[in-house]
């Protein structure tokens, strides 16, 4: 996948990289080598089912760290022993390659 950035300067001279929208084409491509995640509008989603509600929790709190580790955050819903983590990227207004880094980490630490 090509790397889709762009760089805005602001008022203290810093810049500020900020990814860019991926093609349908790019998304169609990382979706086919992900399994369980699904387009839905401009955003991409997994459930998955744990044993116990403990057991879900504790995977949520695995995945907020890395979240904060990578500035990137996903909307999280959780049901009873299902979490659904719904990923885009707001400021684009559609997925970037910010959203398919941390589906796939969330896929290593699910492991499977």
């Amino acid at each position: 996948m090509q790397q889709c950035l762009r760089i805005l300067k602001s008022n203290s001279k810093k810049q500020k990289v900020i990814e860019m929208k991926l093609s349908q084409d790019e998304i169609d491509l990382e979706l086919q080598i992900m399994r369980g995640w699904t387009l839905d509008g401009r955003q991409i989603k997994r459930t998955i089912h744990f044993e116990t509600f403990t057991e879900a929790i504790n995977f949520i709190n695995k995945i907020a760290q890395e979240a904060e580790r990578a500035g990137h955050h996903p909307d999280i819903l959780i049901k009873y022993n299902n979490v659904t983590f719904t990923l885009t990227t707001h400021s684009e207004n559609g997925l970037t390659e910010k959203d398919f880094a941390l589906a796939k980490r969330i896929d290593e630490i699910l492991g499977r």
